[in-house]
């Protein structure tokens, strides 16, 4: 009932998810990343400890295969999950119960992993990898974004639309970008607009928030400036043009 993307950027570090599904508020259910440690996608019935257990796994140094096995080890209804995962190392990972929702299945490839259930057919997955690996120039939330409107346009969810999320971390332990849509007929594009607006608003933000390393900024005059105007007067507000 769900399809997505986790991938790892070997040029920034970066890892991040991005999944859409046909229920209400995935973004609070499906994803799970923690920075420099890896990125999960638990999903089909889902389980959510097995993206915690196999974080907790990473972090002590297993690689994403050997993490999925052991947390699909202590599941008992493994046949009914469906689970993607990228190490910090970009060595990912997946598997797809055969109790899972026709269509299913996965794609794995260096740095990423896409999976789906519930589906039209096996051309979202397929779809989603090629879009991923024909963006390589982007960042990754553009990277995974763009995965999941192929994804989208493939054919998505037999069961229709309804929430989308996309969620990156990069060295802090705070997102650099969490994205969701909740409720929506078209969740997938309302994530792309709301990128749009995020881009000029909130990462700008972020961009002066406090770091582990090294000295807190102080917030950017710019930004302070912009945030004092009310939405729709700000850079991608609501009635500007993309």
């Amino acid at each position: 009932m769900t399809f997505s993307i986790v991938a790892h950027c070997p040029r920034t570090g970066q890892l991040g998810v991005a999944v859409s599904t046909a229920v209400p508020a995935v973004g609070s259910m499906c994803p799970y990343v923690k920075p420099g440690v890896g990125a999960v996608s638990t999903q089909s019935w889902v389980n959510p400890y097995l993206a915690i257990e196999a974080l907790e796994l990473m972090e002590r140094g297993e690689p994403a295969a050997a993490a999925l096995r052991a947390v699909l080890r202590g599941d008992e209804s493994r046949d009914l999950r469906q689970v993607g995962l990228v190490d910090a190392q970009g060595r990912a990972a997946a598997w797809s119960g055969e109790r899972c929702t026709d269509w299913f299945g996965h794609l794995v490839d260096d740095h990423f992993a896409v999976q789906g259930n519930m589906l039209v057919g096996d051309a979202i997955v397929s779809s989603m990898a090629a879009a991923y690996r024909a963006s390589a120039s982007h960042d990754l939330a553009e990277r995974l974004l763009r995965a999941l409107e192929a994804g989208q346009a493939a054919g998505g969810d037999k069961r229709g639309r309804q929430s989308a999320s996309l969620t990156v971390f990069g060295e802090e332990a705070y997102a650099s970008l969490d994205l969701r849509v909740d409720e929506h007929p078209d969740p997938v594009a309302e994530l792309r607009r709301i990128h749009h607006v995020a881009l000029r608003q909130l990462v700008p933000f972020v961009a002066c928030m406090p770091r582990k390393k090294g000295a807190a900024l102080a917030p950017d005059p710019e930004v302070m400036r912009m945030l004092l105007q009310p939405p729709p007067r700000r850079p991608g507000g609501s009635g500007q043009t993309p």
